[in-house]
C-alpha cells in the first residue's frame, strides 16, 4: 500500500481499492498479523478493502472495518472477488492486489484486465 520511498499512493479522482488475501505460514502470528493489515489499510486512506479468504481474511476485514475504512467485503476465493470487482470497479479506482504466493491473486489481476488466467 505504500510506494518503495515510503510515500503513499494516490488515487487521481477514484478510490482506493485493497484487495488482500491471507498471509500463509505466520504460524501463532497470524491473527495479529492479519488485524495489523487492515488497521494499516485504515491509516493509508483505504476506501475499499476486499478481503479474499477463511477465518484469517475476516479477522483482517475486522479490523479494517473498526479501524475505519468505509467499504468492507469478505469473500471466500478468487473467483467471487473478480466477480465481485467486475460490478463495482470504475475507470479511476487504483487497485492494489496482494496475499501471500499460495492465494494466487495475480489471478484476479489477470481476469480483471482480460489475460489468461494462470495457476502455479
Amino acid at each position: 500500500m505504500t510506494e518503495a520511498d515510503g510515500e503513499t499512493t494516490e488515487a487521481a479522482g477514484g478510490r482506493r481499492i485493497a484487495v488482500l488475501g491471507e498471509m500463509l505460514e505466520l504460524g501463532d502470528e497470524a491473527v495479529e498479523a492479519h488485524r495489523e493489515i487492515g488497521r494499516f489499510a485504515a491509516e493509508a486512506g483505504i476506501d475499499l478493502v476486499v478481503a479474499v479468504g477463511g477465518d484469517l481474511a475476516k479477522q483482517l476485514a475486522l479490523a479494517a472495518g473498526a479501524a475505519g475504512v468505509p467499504d468492507i467485503a469478505l469473500v471466500r476465493d478468487n473467483e467471487t472477488a473478480t466477480a465481485y470487482l467486475s460490478t463495482i470497479l470504475r475507470r479511476d479506482d487504483v487497485v492494489l492486489i496482494k496475499a501471500s504466493r499460495g492465494g494466487q491473486l495475480w489471478q484476479i489481476a489477470q481476469a480483471l484486465t482480460g489475460q489468461p488466467v494462470t495457476g502455479l
